[in-house]
């Protein structure tokens, strides 16, 4: 069975944190971009993705997708989804640009009820569910923990995968040293023409914008 794999994205305004570097529009596009390079992944592990948008964007031609617009809060929209689903699902979130073939099936692949990829600061980055309609959203605050109590309390056993490309979510200045180190795809090449290059400092490497 192709397991169907959710994708919350926020087309407009994302990714706010990394405003000092990018422009409202860049912004976007790069969110765009690293959309595009997540979907690759997912499709690579032969599953099936839907992106939950919270309004409507548009891709290129040829990376036509099944796209549902969000109208409630997103906890509230994945168990719509969760509970009209018996079998396999996966959500897995836009800026994970580090994702590839293998971290997506290594997550479909524990053998436990549930998967968690935790996100830094106590987020989760990944979720895979056996059976849908048993699990119930718990994303913002300390969600991974939340996640990880949920399965407790329903009877699931919950498998923590230790996955640093799906670990790696893109949110501040910092973290486009991962891109551009660590991927070839659509975010990589968009930052690069943009101007943005790796740059060697005296204790750790970090981006410049020439």
């Amino acid at each position: 069975m192709r397991v169907q794999v959710v994708i919350p994205f926020k087309p407009k305004n994302p990714k706010t944190r990394l405003s000092t570097v990018l422009t409202d529009e860049e912004r976007e596009l790069f969110a765009m971009a690293m959309l595009r390079d997540v979907l690759s992944a997912i499709r690579s592990a032969g599953c099936d993705p839907l992106v939950l948008s919270t309004a409507q964007f548009t891709l290129p031609h040829e990376e036509q997708v099944r796209v549902e617009i969000l109208d409630q809060g997103l906890n509230e929209a994945l168990d719509t989804f969760c509970i009209a689903n018996t079998g396999p699902l996966a959500i897995i979130m836009a800026d994970l640009a580090l994702a590839d073939r293998f971290s997506i099936l290594t997550l479909m692949n524990s053998g436990s009820d549930m998967a968690i990829v935790p996100g830094r600061g106590g987020g989760t980055n990944a979720v895979y569910i056996r059976y849908a309609d048993r699990f119930r959203a718990q994303y913002y605050g300390t969600s991974y923990l939340k996640h990880v109590r949920f399965a407790e309390d329903a009877g699931l056993s919950c498998s923590v995968i230790d996955s640093f490309r799906l670990y790696c979510d893109v949110d501040e200045q910092e973290d486009l040293v991962e891109v551009l180190l660590h991927t070839s795809g659509h975010a990589r090449t968009y930052l690069e023409s943009l101007g943005f290059r790796i740059e060697s400092r005296k204790s750790r490497i970090g981006v410049s914008r020439t």
